[in-house]
């Protein structure tokens, strides 16, 4: 019996792990939880950032200065005597001419330059102020008269009317819309003096109430002219 020799027995290692898997399966989880638990204590070793910490401010992009160059200044143009638009004073030969009417020279239809000349004053035997007298209304013991005058000249004027009758008595007068002026009455009529001047071109009516005289005054002035319409 002691000759006979016992079969050694195969080894059993590689086959295990073939016909056991969940000890590769085992390995694996094992070197994972080696890992995180490392992986962790990297994270940990790290400082965390103080409370109320800002985050780094990102750099500002430098300002650009744009700069301008002035503006060239024109030098004034000369002004030639005579052509200036704002020029003050008259013309040599304005001046020499001044007692004349103004004329400022056109050109006609025919091609031919006319001379339009203003009107500076009144025509030749036209009173500067002309007056007209008529009435206005008539009722029993009296009657509104009127006397309506004109401004020809080229100033303004203040003026006078004179007004007579054969009897009668002068109630009141009166010019409408602006200040009164002054009446003198005498025995035969009144005289009228104006409060406020008349504008060139400008007109103004006097009218006045009577009493127990006839419509048609005896004598009707404005500034020592007879008035129109007797």
């Amino acid at each position: 019996m002691s000759g006979i020799r016992r079969a050694s027995r195969p080894s059993r290692g590689p086959v295990a792990i073939a016909t056991s898997p969940w000890i590769v399966v085992g390995a694996g989880v094992v070197v994972m939880v080696v890992l995180l638990v490392v992986a962790l204590g990297a994270y940990r070793g790290r400082s965390p950032a103080p409370d109320g910490a800002l985050p780094p401010a990102l750099p500002l992009p430098s300002a650009v200065v744009v700069t301008s160059s002035p503006a060239p200044v024109l030098s004034p143009v000369p002004v030639q005597p005579g052509l200036s638009g704002r020029g003050s004073g008259l013309p040599p030969s304005a001046a020499a001419g001044s007692g004349s009417p103004s004329a400022d020279p056109t050109v006609g239809p025919t091609g031919r330059p006319t001379t339009t000349r203003s009107p500076s004053r009144a025509a030749q035997g036209q009173p500067a102020m002309s007056g007209r007298y008529r009435v206005v209304q008539s009722f029993d013991g009296g009657f509104i008269g009127e006397v309506s005058m004109v401004n020809a000249s080229a100033q303004s004027r203040g003026w006078t009317v004179r007004l007579e009758f054969t009897g009668g008595r002068l109630v009141t007068a009166w010019v409408e819309g602006v200040p009164q002026g002054t009446v003198r009455q005498t025995d035969d009529g009144f005289t009228y003096v104006s409060g406020v001047d008349v504008s060139p071109g400008g007109s103004v009516s006097l009218r006045f109430h009577m009493e127990r005289a006839p419509g048609t005054p005896r004598d009707c002035t404005v500034d020592g002219v007879r008035c129109d319409g007797l």
